[in-house]
């Protein structure tokens, strides 16, 4: 159950994804992802030794990198 806290700032409605699941949607190795979160490319938060991304911000990191071709 969520706090009130917890429900003013959102986080309930945050969905977060591990490296392998963030790697897995854009098709790209882990350590490219561990890259893109150690350079700041891309935010996550820290749990224990491991990494969780927002699946919003994979979202808006794909659609800024976006270019047309031609």
């Amino acid at each position: 159950m969520l706090t009130q806290r917890e429900h003013d700032n959102g986080f309930g409605q945050v969905r977060f994804l591990t490296v392998a699941e963030v790697a897995a949607m854009m098709r790209v190795s882990k350590m490219t992802v561990y890259r893109l979160v150690h350079s700041g490319e891309l935010p996550a938060v820290r749990v224990g030794r491991s990494f969780r991304v927002p699946e919003k911000t994979v979202h808006a990191y794909l659609q800024k990198s976006y270019y047309d071709v031609g």
